[in-house]
């Protein structure tokens, strides 16, 4: 953890920096008051022992010249060599030999160069016969000429323990390195230091950071320097408020597209790049449950998409274009309009938008329907009308009795036109809405009473028993138009007597509730087909015309009954089982 730490490596670096140039500046010192103690201490040997030459030399008492080179010499020891006199005081009588030492000057030919050559010399070696060991230190020797008239050429030889020389040398070193190693330490506190005042606002601004990434935009790290971190920290602010700002946007943005995908009457279907759904809205959904549904929703190998909107996708992502496609699942016809969506230049996916066109098919078949019933209904009677009318001017009618008989079938065909063009105009008001009602406060079971009494010539002509029921024992009062009620009635109670076999029976049912008053028009006819039952409220429709006995009706029947109904606020239902007999519920409310 230490080392992932910004504190961390700048303190390491700072410190690490620091140690490195103390340690080059350390090592250069050494080496510098090292050669520096060991160059002094040759000049010092050497100068001293050039004022002992002299001395020497211009010294008649040779015993007090003597005197004054020992106390020259000082710490070092001395061997003057003046022909075949030698002359040796040693600072460590106890571990060097006269004639020990006056023997390896002797045999050293560098230091021989001093009596020989008149050179000064200088030169390390060990002066005692145990040569290189630890009991044997290393000696610095410097040979200086000495000439004195009449005894030949000579030298003055001072020499001196190596370590003796370095001595101040390791006083040095010792300084150094303390010096450097509280250097050191003072760096490590100062790098600490400055390590945590720098890195103390990033310890901040990261905090900061994590708390943006919760969501809390809300969050200002403090400014506490007008350096580059200081300007660091307002820049993270302002970031902090557009981006909250930039957020709000977005989750605004998408809310409203979420919105209007919801509330379209279109579905709407977002496909990635590789054919995946991304995004659908309600109704996309409906035709995806539609899909699933029909492909058997146990089946797990069920492919996501069908595959004509595959093939779609597939080609609006190769043509990059438009492309629009018609399918027909459960019955709902839709029509499917795909777009490619780009990323820049690159598709990215598609976008597809299915209308549900199935209300707009049943319409146009309606349409179609409509015009092919009406030319049906309106041919027979003009047919008619036509064949009678030339039947009369050409006077194929010879008798009063003929005449009269094609005059009346024409004056009925008339009629049977006037009241489906009658019945068309009702019907045409009725679903624009422009039916008027003229309700008053009356006693259903008086009116449901009188229409009974209205058709019992006819059961009893086609041998139907025909009854009303009611569980009520007092009247029941409902506000409604009592016309247009019965007009409902009348039209079912007539198909039903004409759709029931003889021996059957017809119930017109009559009760309520605290709200409601509820009629039913049952019969023991033949009943409806069950593929039938969604479209008896139709207009023009008509269940097998064999079931009709020779008396069609128009087929607008109940689809005007079926308005007369809702224009009452009201509810009629079908129910049939086929050879057992139909059903027609009605409620509607007591008060209109």
């Amino acid at each position: 953890m230490f080392w992932r730490s910004v504190v961390g490596k700048l303190w390491f670096t700072i410190l690490l920096l620091v140690t490195f140039v103390l340690f080059i500046l350390t090592v250069l010192l050494l080496q510098f008051f090292e050669n520096y103690h060991v160059d002094a201490a040759e000049k010092r040997l050497t100068k001293t022992a050039a004022k002992i030459s002299t001395i020497v030399k211009e010294t008649k008492d040779q015993e007090l010249g003597l005197s004054i080179a020992r106390e020259l010499a000082d710490q070092a020891s001395i061997l003057i060599v003046q022909g075949d006199k030698k002359y040796w005081n040693s600072t460590h009588p106890e571990e060097e030999s006269r004639d020990t030492v006056i023997s390896l000057i002797s045999e050293d030919e560098n230091l021989q160069r001093v009596t020989t050559h008149g050179e000064v010399v200088h030169e390390e070696m060990y002066m005692t016969e145990n040569r290189g060991t630890s009991e044997s230190p290393l000696m610095f020797i410097v040979g200086v000429p000495l000439s004195v008239d009449g005894q030949g050429n000579g030298g003055v030889y001072l020499y001196q323990s190596l370590a003796e020389i370095e001595e101040p040398a390791r006083y040095t070193t010792k300084f150094i390195i303390l010096a450097a190693g509280i250097a050191i330490v003072l760096t490590t506190i100062f790098a600490f230091f400055l390590s945590t005042r720098i890195t103390a606002p990033l310890r901040k601004m990261k905090q900061a950071a994590f708390e943006v990434t919760k969501g809390n935009f809300e969050t200002k790290v403090p400014i506490l320097t007008h350096d580059e971190i200081g300007e660091l920290a307002i820049a993270f602010n302002q970031m902090g408020r557009q981006l909250k700002f930039n957020l709000n946007a977005l989750n605004q943005e998408k809310e409203q597209l979420s919105s209007i995908l919801s509330s379209m009457a279109d579905g709407v279907i977002t496909f990635s790049q590789n054919g995946s759904i991304l995004i659908t809205n309600p109704p996309a959904d409906q035709f995806l449950q539609a899909w699933y549904y029909e492909q058997n929703m146990n089946n797990q190998s069920i492919p996501e998409l069908p595959l004509k909107v595959v093939r779609l996708f597939e080609s609006v992502v190769k043509s990059e274009k438009e492309q629009s496609a018609e399918l027909t699942i459960q019955g709902q016809t839709w029509v499917i309009l795909m777009s490619p969506l780009y990323n820049q230049t690159k598709i990215r996916g598609a976008v597809a938008v299915l209308r549900d066109m199935s209300e707009e098919r049943k319409l146009d078949k309606l349409r179609k329907d409509f015009i092919a019933n009406v030319s049906h209904e309106l041919r027979t009677p003009i047919s008619m009308l036509q064949g009678y009318s030339e039947a009369i001017i050409d006077d194929i009618a010879s008798t009063e009795e003929e005449k009269k008989e094609i005059t009346q079938v024409i004056y009925d065909e008339s009629l049977r036109m006037g009241r489906l063009v009658n019945e068309l105009l009702d019907l045409a008001r009725m679903e624009a809405g422009h039916v008027q009602l003229h309700v008053a406060e009356i006693e259903m079971v008086e009116l449901a009473e009188r229409v009974v009494r209205k058709f019992q010539g006819i059961a009893k002509e086609q041998d139907v028993m025909l009854e009303l029921q009611t569980n009520s024992q007092t009247q029941l009062p409902a506000t409604i138009d009592a016309d247009r009620i019965e007009q409902v009635l009348t039209n079912l109670i007539d198909n039903a007597i004409r759709h029931t076999p003889k021996g059957g029976k017809v119930t017109l049912g009559i009760n309520s509730n605290q709200t409601e008053v509820h009629l039913s028009v049952e019969d023991t006819g033949v009943g409806i087909p069950e593929e039938d039952l969604p479209f008896v409220f139709e207009r023009f429709y008509k269940a097998d015309k064999a079931r009709t006995r020779g008396k069609s009706g128009t087929g607008l029947g109940l689809a005007i009954a079926k308005n007369i109904v809702e224009a009452h606020r009201g509810v009629i239902v079908v129910n049939s089982i086929l050879n057992q007999g139909t059903t027609f519920f009605i409620k509607l409310p007591k008060h209109y």
